[in-house]
């Protein structure tokens, strides 16, 4: 009798709860919306943020990204990168001279521009930076984690881009 009266509780009380979550505003994240439906990216094709960039593009089913240069004009904006480096930097070395701390950066300039030459979005820096210990009996796993965290900067860099594309209004 006990669990049937305290089942009873938890599901009403939950249910009140999700209840309270529709009117504070929250919904699940949504596929942004583009006031575009063509873009063309000159981003190498080997440029590994390029190709998660175009993924997640095409993904949303609402753009086409073209790449071919030939085709440029079929586009209605123009994404251009103007920076894609990878930076690494020594943070701190130890008493006999050898390497305890680097600094990862991940850095990606861009504009957005229609193809008569309206600026949409102004030339812009993305920097992402993070830390990293450094022990050299453990170099190879060292060097795991470093790729690891340049990819987990990368995809934290496509979707600030997605975001501005994302707040782009009008053409």
């Amino acid at each position: 009798m006990q669990r049937r009266a305290f089942l009873a509780l938890t599901a009403s009380s939950a249910s009140v709860a999700l209840a309270s979550l529709g009117g504070c505003g929250f919904a699940l994240r949504q596929a942004p919306s583009f006031a575009f439906t063509t873009l063309y990216s000159g981003l190498s094709e080997t440029s590994p943020l390029g190709v998660e960039l175009r993924r997640s593009l095409q993904s949303s089913g609402k753009v086409r990204v073209i790449t071919d240069a030939s085709q440029m004009s079929e586009a209605q904006v123009v994404l251009e990168a103007l920076a894609d480096q990878r930076e690494k930097v020594v943070l701190s070395l130890n008493s006999s001279g050898q390497v305890r701390e680097f600094q990862l950066r991940l850095r990606f300039g861009f504009r957005l521009r229609t193809l008569a030459g309206k600026e949409l979005i102004p030339a812009t820096e993305l920097v992402l930076q993070r830390d990293i210990s450094f022990n050299e009996s453990a170099v190879l796993a060292k060097e795991a984690e470093e790729a690891l965290l340049y990819r987990d900067m990368q995809s934290d860099i496509v979707q600030q881009i997605m975001r501005r594309l994302a707040a782009v209004k009008a053409l």
